[in-house]
């Protein structure tokens, strides 16, 4: 109950919005190397407005600065979700 209280009022505070907020978790968990939440988070980068095209930068970027083994992790987890999203609307 509360890491869900918790997320909740960080995604709901004032200051960034959620679009942004999407920006920032994809490269963070992109640069941990966590592939299980960051299919969570690439879906709600979508609903928060990001393209593919900027999930993409999102990525490159990882991989610059972060390394490339999570960058093409993150490039493949990517994928997967965009050709779900194609098959199932």
């Amino acid at each position: 109950m509360v890491k869900v209280h918790c997320k909740d009022a960080i995604w709901n505070r004032p200051g960034l919005d959620r679009r942004t907020r999407s920006f920032l978790n994809l490269a963070m968990i992109s640069a941990l190397n966590r592939p299980h939440e960051l299919k969570l988070h690439i879906r709600g980068a979508i609903n928060n407005g990001l393209s593919k095209k900027e999930i993409q930068e999102v990525f490159l970027q990882v991989c610059i600065y972060c390394g490339v083994p999570a960058a093409i992790e993150s490039f493949r987890i990517a994928r997967e979700v965009f050709e779900e999203i194609a098959q199932n609307g």
